[in-house]
């Protein structure tokens, strides 16, 4: 019986693509974008925290959309609009008031 050589080539590539879909399945980015939308709603009266935790989960929640399809991801960068669109609202608002009181 003849055995067939082996394809040091194939195996090493074969290798690569299984690092590469383990790192896409255990990334933890979609977990930092939920955590960082949840962060920017809770805080929305604080801008020093409510703008880079809702520009972060943004980003971190569209990445990790795009690599993995994660909906927890997903979920993360709609939190981080949601967030920021808060912050906008109160603090427009509290322009808005404050113009309105000098009238």
């Amino acid at each position: 019986m003849e055995e067939k050589p082996i394809n040091i080539k194939k195996i090493e590539r074969e290798e690569r693509y299984d690092a590469k879909a383990y790192e896409r399945k255990h990334s933890s980015m979609h977990i930092a974008g939920f955590v960082l939308g949840i962060i920017s709603i809770l805080t929305s009266f604080f801008w020093y925290i409510t703008l880079p935790a809702g520009i972060l989960a943004i980003v971190f929640g569209a990445k990790s959309s795009r690599a993995t399809g994660s909906k927890l991801g997903k979920a993360g960068m709609i939190m981080g609009i949601v967030g920021l669109a808060g912050f906008v609202f109160v603090y427009v608002s509290i322009i808005f008031i404050s113009f309105l009181s000098y009238l």
